[in-house]
C-alpha cells in the first residue's frame, strides 16, 4: 500500500496545474477543481487510512527520489505516514473542501478570483507536502510554499495599502521562522554526518545516545526547531503578525490563520519529538513558551475591539496550550485539542462578518464612573497592555529589524562604483584562490572566506534600504547570492559540479528578473522604490513574471536553488557559526528585499489613478 502515498501530493499537484490553465471568466469550473481535488484528497484518506489500520498501522516511511547525491550529502524526498498524518490529512482535506465550497460565492466576481483559488491549491499542495513529509528536506520543501502562499494570500487586495504593507509584515516573520529550519537542517547534517529521515530518530537508544555524546549541538538543533515552531504558530513575543494576516479574505484566513497553517508549529514539535525529548531544556522552553502566550494572548483576546482580531489571539490562546500539552508528553490530547480548535475558528472566521452585519444595529455604548483604587489601576494597566498587544511589533521592530535598518543606512556610504570595483576584484582574486587551493595559506584562505561572507550580507543589506533604482536593489541581490557561493566555495573546495547547480539558477532568474525590470522601465514614467506603483494591473504578464523571478532567487522549490541552499550549508563546517550567522542573515534579507522590489513595482494603486497613492514604507 505504500505505493498509493504519493498520491497525496499527486492529487493536489494535479488540480493546481488544472487551476493554472483555466481562463479566469470559468469561475464555476475554476472552484469545482478545488472542491473536487479536495473531495478526492479526503476519499483517498479514508480509504488509505482504514486498510492501514487493517494491517497493523505501522509507520510507513519511503524514500521517494534522490534529486542530488555527493559524497558528503544525499538530497532526496522521502514520504512518512503515522498517526499524526492522519489526524493532519483529514482536518486538512475535510476543511479546504469546506472552505472551497464556502469560496465559490463568497468570492464570486472578485477580480482576483482565479488568483484566489491558484493560491488555495499550492497551499493545499504545501500542506499535504509538509504532513506527510519523511525529512526536513521535504519539509520544507512545503513550509516554503505555505509561506509564499500565505504573503500571495494576505496582499490579495494588493490595491490597498495596508493588505501589502501587513503581507511583508507577515512573510518576514515568516522568513525569520524558515531560517531557523535551515539551522536545524545545517546543524542536523553535521550531528548525523548526513540527511536523515524522521523514521531514524524513532531509534530512542541510538539517538538518545548520539545526543548524550553532542550535547550542545543537539541542543542548538532543539532551541532551532522551537524557534522555528513558534514564530509559525505565533507564540509570544511573535503573536501579532496574527492579527495582521487578517487582511485577506475571510475564507483565506479560516483555512490559514484559523486552522491549518497556524497549527503547522504543533506538527513540527510533534513530528521532532523523539528527537527533543532527550533534552530537558528543550521541554522547559515549549512548556515556557506555552504558558506566556496562553496567559497574555488570552487577555488580548478579551480586550480587542475587532471581531477578527479576538479570533485570532483567542485561537494563539489555545495554540499555547497545545504547545503545553506536548512538553508534557499529552500527544494524543493534543491532536484531539487540534481538531477542536481549527474547526471552532474555522466556523468562527466564516460567519464572523455576518456576526458583524447582525449586530451592527445593537452597539450599546455606555459610560461607567467608579472610583480607583490599586486593584483597578493594576487592571487597566494590564488592559492598555493588552489593548496595545503588549507592544510586540513595536518591540520586534526595535530590537531586530530597526538596528538592520540603522546598519543599512550607515552602508549607503558604499553604494557607489568605487565600492563595486573594489569588491568585483576581491571576487576574481577569490575565484584564482579558489582554483589555486593548494599554493595559498589557509589562514589566508580562512581570512577570504569571513570577508566574502560579510560582504555578501552588505550587498544584501544595500538592496533592503535601496530606494532611488529598482534594477540596483535587484543586482545587489544577484551579486550578494555569488559572494554567498564563493564563500562556500572557498571554504570547502566543492566540485565545480555542484557549484553550477547555484550559479546558473542565480543567472538564470537574475537575468528574468533584470530584464522584466528593464522592460518596465520602458513603458512605465517613474519605478522607484519610495512608493507602491501599482503596475500589475498595467501589465499583469509582467508582474507574473517578475514574481516567478522573486522566488526563483528565494530558493522556492520551482529554483534549482532550492538545493542548491541546502548543499552549500551543508559545507559549511559545525564550528564556523558567525559564517552561518552571516549567510542566515542574507537569506533572511533576500527574501524580504526581493517581495519589497515586487510590492513597490506591482502593487498598490497606478499612478494615473485618482485614488489615494500609498507612500508609506512597508
Amino acid at each position: 500500500m505504500e505505493q498509493y502515498l504519493k498520491f497525496f501530493i499527486f492529487i493536489p499537484f494535479v488540480g493546481y496545474l488544472l487551476s493554472l490553465l483555466i481562463k479566469q471568466k470559468q469561475e464555476k469550473l475554476i472552484a469545482n477543481i478545488a472542491v473536487a481535488t479536495s473531495f478526492l484528497q479526503l476519499v483517498l484518506l479514508i480509504v488509505f487510512s482504514v486498510n492501514w489500520f487493517i494491517v497493523g498501522a505501522n509507520v510507513l516511511d519511503i524514500k521517494q527520489v534522490t534529486l542530488l547525491t555527493t559524497p558528503e550529502f544525499d538530497f532526496f524526498i522521502d514520504f512518512y505516514f503515522d498517526k499524526i498524518s492522519v489526524v493532519f490529512l483529514f482536518v486538512g482535506s475535510l476543511l479546504t473542501l469546506l472552505v472551497a465550497v464556502f469560496s465559490k460565492s463568497y468570492i464570486h466576481r472578485e477580480p482576483g478570483f482565479k488568483r484566489y483559488f491558484n493560491n488555495v491549491h499550492l497551499f493545499f499542495l504545501g500542506y499535504s507536502i509538509v504532513v506527510i513529509a519523511g525529512n526536513f528536506e521535504t519539509l520544507f520543501l512545503g513550509w516554503e510554499m505555505i509561506g509564499i502562499t500565505s504573503f500571495l494570500l494576505i496582499s490579495f487586495y494588493k490595491n490597498r495599502y495596508l493588505p501589502v504593507k501587513n503581507a511583508m509584515k507577515v512573510v518576514s516573520l515568516y522568513r525569520l521562522g524558515d531560517v531557523f529550519l535551515i539551522l536545524a537542517m545545517w546543524l542536523s547534517h553535521h550531528l548525523w554526518h548526513g540527511n536523515i529521515s524522521f523514521f531514524q530518530i524513532l531509534d530512542f537508544n541510538a539517538t538518545a545516545a548520539l545526543i548524550h555524546k553532542h550535547q550542545v549541538l543537539a541542543t542548538f538543533i532543539g532551541v532551532s526547531i522551537v524557534m522555528g515552531a513558534s514564530i509559525k504558530s505565533a507564540m509570544y513575543p511573535f503573536s501579532s503578525w496574527v492579527a495582521r494576516a487578517m487582511e485577506g479574505p475571510s475564507s483565506s484566513s479560516a483555512i490559514f490563520y484559523g486552522s491549518l497553517s497556524i497549527h503547522l508549529g504543533v506538527f513540527l514539535l510533534l513530528r521532532t519529538f523523539p528527537f527533543w525529548q532527550h533534552i530537558f531544556i528543550i521541554k522547559v522552553l515549549i512548556a515556557v513558551l506555552g504558558v506566556a502566550t496562553s496567559l497574555i494572548c488570552n487577555s488580548i483576546a478579551k480586550s480587542q475591539p475587532t471581531v477578527k482580531t479576538q479570533i485570532a489571539y483567542a485561537s494563539i490562546t489555545q495554540i499555547g496550550i497545545i504547545f503545553i500539552e506536548i512538553a508534557l508528553g499529552f500527544h494524543n490530547f493534543a491532536l484531539f485539542h487540534f481538531i477542536g480548535n481549527a474547526f471552532f475558528r474555522t466556523y468562527q472566521i466564516l460567519v464572523s462578518p455576518s456576526v458583524l452585519h447582525y449586530l451592527i444595529h445593537n452597539q450599546l455604548f455606555s459610560g461607567i464612573t467608579k472610583k480607583v483604587t490599586i486593584p483597578s489601576k493594576l487592571s487597566n494597566t494590564f488592559y492598555m497592555l493588552s489593548i496595545k498587544e503588549y507592544n510586540m511589533d513595536a518591540t520586534l521592530f526595535k530590537y531586530f529589524w530597526q538596528p538592520f535598518k540603522w546598519v543599512s543606512n550607515k552602508l549607503l556610504i558604499l553604494n557607489n562604483k568605487y565600492f563595486y570595483i573594489i569588491i568585483s576584484i576581491l571576487f576574481l582574486l577569490g575565484i584564482y584562490f579558489d582554483i589555486n587551493t593548494f599554493q595559498f595559506h589557509p589562514i589566508l584562505l580562512k581570512s577570504f572566506v569571513y570577508l566574502f561572507s560579510f560582504i555578501s550580507l552588505m550587498l544584501i543589506l544595500l538592496s533592503f534600504n535601496e530606494r532611488a533604482s529598482s534594477i540596483s536593489a535587484w543586482l545587489n541581490v544577484v551579486y550578494g547570492h555569488l559572494f554567498i557561493m564563493m564563500c562556500v566555495s572557498i571554504n570547502s573546495h566543492i566540485a565545480f559540479s555542484y557549484l553550477l547547480l547555484y550559479l546558473l539558477s542565480i543567472c538564470f532568474f537574475g537575468f528574468i528578473g533584470f530584464q522584466a525590470i528593464r522592460n518596465l522601465q520602458k513603458q512605465a514614467a517613474l519605478i522607484t522604490l519610495e512608493q507602491f506603483h501599482g503596475n500589475g494591473q498595467l501589465h499583469p504578464k509582467l508582474s507574473i513574471l517578475f514574481l516567478v523571478a522573486c522566488l526563483g532567487l528565494i530558493g522556492f522549490p520551482i529554483s534549482p536553488l532550492y538545493i542548491g541552499i541546502d548543499l552549500l550549508l551543508t559545507y559549511i563546517e559545525r564550528d564556523q557559526y558567525i559564517i552561518m550567522i552571516f549567510v542566515a542573515l542574507c537569506l533572511i534579507f533576500i527574501e524580504i528585499s526581493l517581495l519589497r522590489i515586487y510590492t513597490r513595482l506591482f502593487c498598490g494603486i497606478p499612478l494615473y489613478s485618482n485614488e489615494p497613492i500609498s507612500f508609506k514604507s512597508a
